[in-house]
């Protein structure tokens, strides 16, 4: 069965805390070199929590559900 942010409120509640660290991220990036060890704590914490998501279509070479929206949270858009 394909999980979604419909059907599971885990995988909402990771998918949103990832976008908010990634655009943690994003911020403290923006801020220079004077905020790196922030900066790369907080991209581990965003990896990390991407991992915890399933993957679309549920392939290893597949992108993790909602990749879109959490790779824009890290560029600032």
């Amino acid at each position: 069965m394909i999980q979604n942010f419909e059907t599971n409120k885990i995988n909402a509640k990771i998918h949103g805390l990832s976008i908010q660290v990634g655009e943690l991220y994003a911020e403290l990036y923006a801020q220079g070199l004077d905020t790196f060890d922030e900066q790369d704590h907080a991209l581990e914490a965003y990896k990390s929590l991407r991992r915890a998501l399933p993957r679309d279509g549920g392939l290893k070479d597949e992108p993790h559900i909602g990749h879109s929206a959490a790779h824009d949270a890290t560029q600032g858009v």
